[in-house]
């Protein structure tokens, strides 16, 4: 059986997809809906039905089968899915997405890189991408009007590799304060981030943080436990700017884990993945996500590189020499995604 959670659809049931060896089965709200026989094929999966599908299955439903084919075998590109005898579902399942392509003969065709820029159930909050484009002007730079930030929670993500829920929401100035202000605090948190200091300055360094319509502060938990800061910033009219040519919605992000227990290499790609799928299926215009981390932070820079970034170049703030980190959407998705 799977370790996801069950897809909630819009009316308020739930898709539960059950994986055998050879099969997968589609249960809404606890009754076989669908059930598929499985062929795996290098980089593919085929799927047929086995017996007649429900006519009560909403195309919806069919994101929680995608979802557990993609998730159990990291290897698969493409999930092709026999849907001849279900015209009606395999037309609706492609006007949302859920199909790259339809053929004539009913045989649709999902890919990872597509499937996983669908925000199924991760965002919490409404996306920045339904917010209208209107161009304003701020720092020198020509850009979209921000839409404003959320409050709590924005995106929540089932881990079944750990058990464990990783979530990140809007920084509340007060209630997160004491964490923050002992994050800054840590020697080597200060070493790269250089704000070390009282209370009172943190409490208004994210006070103005939440007034600036580019900037988004986030508090990342595993399984509702604080561990860490996100920075999130939309590019084109950050301090970055001026070093590369930034499209209109390019977003970055600073980081910083405070719990000693989450940091290393094993939580890394967890929440890396997380924070960057964040970015992007919140804001579906959104082509890159880049960072300027310090160039003497290394070990940092590395793992980075090893999970899809790419450092484009070394270039001077005026307080650091940094490194021009730069995540591509599409690299993300087909490589380094869910």
């Amino acid at each position: 059986m799977t370790n996801l959670p069950p897809h909630t659809l819009s009316d308020g049931r739930q898709a539960v997809c059950l994986a055998e060896t050879d099969s997968l089965t589609l249960l809404l709200d606890g009754a076989p809906a669908a059930r598929f026989a499985a062929v795996r094929e290098p980089g593919q999966l085929s799927l047929a039905p086995q017996g007649e599908i429900s006519p009560l299955l909403p195309a919806a439903a069919l994101y929680a089968l995608l979802a557990e084919a993609f998730r159990s075998d990291g290897d698969v590109r493409r999930v092709s899915l026999a849907l001849a005898a279900a015209p009606r579902l395999a037309a609706d399942a492609h006007r949302l997405g859920l199909f790259q392509t339809l053929d004539a003969a009913g045989d649709a065709v999902a890919t990872r890189a597509a499937f996983w820029q669908l925000p199924g159930n991760f965002l919490s909050a409404p996306a920045s991408g339904l917010f209208p484009a209107s161009l304003t002007v701020s720092n020198h730079h020509q850009h979209p009007l921000r839409p404003p930030k959320p409050r709590g929670e924005v995106y929540r993500r089932y881990l079944p590799e750990i058990g464990e829920t990783l979530s990140f929401r809007t920084v509340d100035p007060e209630a997160d304060l004491d964490v923050f202000h002992d994050w800054m605090n840590q020697q080597r948190v200060d070493h790269f981030w250089e704000m070390a200091g009282d209370k009172e300055a943190h409490a208004d360094y994210l006070r103005k943080l939440l007034a600036d319509p580019h900037s988004h502060p986030l508090i990342g938990c595993f399984d509702d436990v604080p561990f860490g800061y996100f920075e999130g910033y939309w590019a084109k009219e950050d301090r970055i700017s001026p070093f590369y040519d930034a499209d209109d919605y390019d977003r970055g992000c600073h980081v910083l884990v405070g719990e000693a227990r989450y940091r290393g290499p094993g939580r890394f790609p967890l929440w890396i993945r997380g924070i960057v799928h964040y970015l992007f299926i919140d804001e579906p215009r959104c082509r890159r996500i880049v960072g300027e981390p310090r160039v003497d932070n290394v070990r940092f820079i590395e793992h980075l590189q090893n999970h899809g970034f790419v450092k484009r170049k070394e270039f001077d703030f005026p307080h650091k020499r940094a490194a021009l980190v730069v995540m591509e959407r599409d690299v993300f998705f087909d490589q380094f995604g869910l």
